[in-house]
């Protein structure tokens, strides 16, 4: 029989030559019983390979449409499976509620700005592609087969070790491998410890304007979520509701603003938390990256009585694609973490976080750490003198550590901030990250733009203040 298939314009021919055939027999118009054409006869008809006609032919017997018969040729079934038509208004199963209020994933940034303005994004650029590449590949030998199998939802035991020493030298954290967790990250970390401790209705308390994620994986999970307004000290304990059960906090470099908590006031938190009996969770994510004076305690260093599970990441200093993350939790909470991630999704990739492991025990994160130090400080000085033509309307707040600096406005710098992407410069509003109250200003992140681009694209931003877009 003659069956009609248009390639023009088409570039994945198979799947092509699928849908037509497959319409085309839903339709009628190739009836029950008749014969297709040699995968060899219409390939050479449609000037594509045999393989692909095949591999079509195939995709439509795997689905009931077709039947070879040996000797004979590819007839279309008597039946051919029976589809419904979808009903595009049908309501369809409905999710809680409580995803309504999730905004949708951001989507893939591509193509790249000019002016990549993104707060907590690392030069990927000068990330150490040759030093992975050959840890990888080491752990991808025959005799590393142990990694291709499942692993322990702790994490992998060199990996945990080595954080533990980690986070005890440069962030003074005392604690053993054996109360590290691996994880995806804050995100990750804020929804276990809502597992095994907050139930549905439950009051969880985060930092207003602070970082979303967190805050909306609580409230997916049917978690109240009180957002608590931050001064110049840190989070303004004596506003954290009562019956709190849950506190996530920034206190190295409070998320967005850059402040640093003072000493008193962490204090004042974990006085607060014993009394209450709740948990405090530490998002230590950038403290590699602090330029002035001497790094400043966790609250973790400073708690003597259990209540603070301290979060790590290597997204902000490696790579985001990484997905690598730890916990340091009280020993009471530890099984209940095992069991949480085991439920979850079992465990991190096993071969990223062998040569993880390598990687910090050969001295090679540390120097990346040592060197990323360096241009991200010059970054950042370079940004904050740069900040000047614009003080008639932005006022930059103190911050010496991290990947971003931001700047209070008295005006709503929405606008602006929009008008900035058309012109291919991506930054935020501070209004962004607020729940509340919403502060007006902008959030420069300076990781992800090189020096040389860091006046040039603020000048772009100034023109566009100036054409009365502020």
């Amino acid at each position: 029989m003659e069956v009609h298939i248009d390639l023009t314009g088409t570039r994945g021919h198979r799947d092509a030559i699928y849908r037509q055939l497959r319409a085309a027999i839903l339709a009628g118009r190739i009836r029950p019983g008749e014969a297709l054409p040699p995968t060899r006869e219409l390939a050479q008809r449609l000037v594509v390979s045999r393989t692909t006609v095949s591999a079509a032919y195939d995709r439509l017997t795997a689905e009931g449409f077709l039947t070879g018969r040996v000797g004979a040729g590819t007839f279309v079934t008597a039946s051919p499976a029976e589809r419904p038509s979808p009903v595009l208004d049908a309501p369809g199963v409905r999710p809680l509620p409580e995803w309504d209020a999730v905004p949708r994933p951001p989507a893939p940034f591509a193509p790249a700005p000019e002016f990549d303005f993104r707060p907590g994004v690392p030069d990927l650029s000068l990330f150490p592609f040759d030093t992975w590449r050959r840890l990888i590949t080491q752990r991808l030998r025959a005799g590393q087969a142990d990694l291709m199998t499942y692993g322990d939802p702790q994490g992998h035991a060199g990996l945990r070790a080595e954080i533990a020493r980690h986070v005890g030298v440069s962030r003074d954290v005392r604690a053993s491998a054996a109360q590290v967790v691996v994880t995806a990250g804050a995100q990750q970390t804020t929804d276990l410890v809502a597992r095994v401790l907050l139930r549905h209705g439950d009051l969880a308390a985060v930092e207003d304007p602070g970082y979303p994620p967190p805050r909306l994986v609580l409230g997916a999970r049917g978690i109240r979520v009180a957002p608590v307004p931050v001064d110049a000290s840190g989070i303004v304990v004596e506003a954290i509701p009562a019956g709190t059960r849950l506190v996530y906090v920034t206190p190295s470099h409070q998320y967005p603003l850059g402040l640093s908590m003072s000493l008193d006031r962490r204090l004042e938190l974990l006085d607060w938390a014993e009394r209450n009996d709740a948990v405090l969770v530490e998002d230590d994510y950038d403290s590699e990256f602090r330029y002035t004076g001497r790094p400043l305690e966790p609250l973790h260093s400073l708690d003597s009585r259990g209540r603070v599970v301290y979060v790590g990441s290597f997204s902000k200093v490696l790579s985001p694609a990484l997905r690598l993350g730890f916990l340091v939790a009280p020993p009471s909470l530890v099984p209940a973490l095992v069991k949480a991630r085991y439920l979850t999704d079992w465990h991190a990739p096993n071969v990223e976080q062998a040569a993880l492991a390598a990687f910090l025990a050969e001295g090679g994160f540390a120097r990346h750490v040592r060197r990323m130090r360096k241009v991200y400080r010059a970054r950042h000085e370079l940004l904050s003198r740069s900040l000047a033509s614009f003080a008639d309307f932005l006022t930059p707040l103190p911050s010496s550590a991290g990947l971003h600096l931001s700047a209070v406005s008295a005006t709503d710098c929405g606008p602006l901030v929009r008008a900035a992407r058309r012109r291919g410069v991506r930054l935020y509003s501070l209004g962004d990250f607020g729940v509340g109250e919403r502060r007006h200003g902008l959030v420069f992140g300076y990781g992800a733009v090189a020096a040389e681009r860091i006046e040039p694209g603020l000048a772009r931003l100034r023109a566009l203040a100036d054409e009365g877009t502020a």
